[in-house]
């Protein structure tokens, strides 16, 4: 081990996690981390066929069965021996003992401040077990200013423990020209694009109100927006609201208006973004809102609600929209399908304010966290 080195152990269990968010979290952080000096990463129980970054050494764990027996047994008796200054746990769970200092990773807290819109609503064991963990830890680290008040709001830990240290874009997220045959199957542009999985809280369906109003006016003299009329994609895993999406597309006697891809892959949703007229995001609950960042690092002009992290995120360089405001949304479809100078603008912006989010300022202060954890 190198003299003074800080040796932090991390859930290795992450690196091959089913959240394709979990995987570049912790890929993407712990890449860099690796590039700082001073710093040694032992992936805790990582699967054989994970990929970690490269210079990440492993250690095995006894496997228990299901998620409370890896935290509550594989961990802690991992821990032990280890010689590891601080653990990180990158999701939400973490060891309930035996281990610390340890920092948690929390993205947002939607499960507990709006149960109704989140899928883990029914789920109060695990419910209880996220608590467990914000509790148990010495430190958290979270997204955004917004879901820190939202932490401290649901458990009370105060804001001091809690570190707001902000995510970043991909690197292969930039402009260029869009490959028409990279696209998913049935999408042709021009198309107003969501990125991200398809909730309740995710409000599509204020978007496709506002779609669907657009294309039944696209033949009026003063609604000519666009040489075609304009579709709204959204690409990712459906949670369940995709029947009624297409259903409301259908009632308008408009099903075209309406493209569902599923999940994409890397190459599939760099093009998705090239090709977009803009990125409409009005979600009613986001702790952070990455796809508004890898939309603007493409050049992509970008519609958010004023709601939730989403204008901390999207600062001056988007146009904000109350969350259920059809009108709202409608104008700024057709401001930034029509005009192209504000399109332009807010194209700059958007690269501008990408420019200022970076995973290695993300790793630096991520470390900085484990350190006031450690020192603590």
């Amino acid at each position: 081990m190198r003299s003074g080195a800080l040796r932090i152990g991390v859930d290795g269990r992450a690196f091959a996690s089913p959240a394709g968010g979990v995987r570049r979290y912790v890929s993407e952080l712990y890449r860099e981390i690796l590039e700082l000096p001073a710093v040694e990463v032992v992936a805790i129980g990582a699967p054989d066929n994970a990929p970690l970054p490269a210079g990440m050494q492993r250690r095995a764990a006894r496997a228990f069965p299901t998620n409370l027996g890896w935290m509550a047994m594989s961990l802690p008796l991992a821990f032990r021996g280890a010689g590891l200054d601080v653990f990180h746990a990158p999701a939400y769970s973490a060891p309930l003992w035996g281990v610390h200092p340890q920092v948690v990773t929390i993205h947002d807290v939607s499960y507990e401040r709006r149960p109704e819109w989140n899928a883990y609503r029914n789920d109060p064991l695990r419910r209880r077990f996220y608590r467990a963990s914000a509790l148990a830890a010495d430190r958290i680290v979270t997204d955004s200013t917004f879901s820190r008040d939202e932490i401290h709001a649901a458990y009370g830990i105060p804001s001091d423990r809690i570190d707001v240290i902000p995510l970043a874009a991909a690197s292969v997220f930039t402009p260029g020209a869009c490959d028409p045959a990279a696209l998913p199957p049935g999408v042709t542009q021009p198309y107003a694009l969501h990125v991200g999985d398809l909730h309740v809280r995710r409000n599509l369906s204020t978007a496709l109100d506002a779609i669907l109003r657009l294309r039944s006016l696209r033949n009026s003299p003063t609604h000519q927006f666009t040489n075609s009329p304009i579709v709204l994609v959204c690409a990712g895993i459906d949670r369940g609201v995709g029947p009624a999406l297409a259903a409301q597309a259908r009632a308008a006697g408009d099903a075209a208006a309406l493209a569902l891809t599923g999940p994409v892959d890397e190459h599939a949703l760099l093009n998705l973004y090239r090709g977009a007229a803009m990125l409409l995001y009005p979600s009613r609950y986001e702790g952070f809102g990455l796809p508004i960042l890898e939309a603007m690092q493409c050049g992509v002009p970008v519609a958010g609600s004023r709601s939730a992290s989403i204008p901390e995120l999207i600062g001056d360089a988007g146009v904000l929209v109350g969350e259920l405001d059809v009108d709202g949304w409608t104008r700024a479809i057709v401001s930034l399908s029509t005009d192209a100078a504000h399109a332009d603008a807010m194209r700059a912006r958007g690269l501008a304010r990408a420019a200022t989010f970076s995973w290695a300022r993300t790793a630096r202060e991520t470390v900085e966290a484990f350190r006031r954890a450690v020192r603590a």
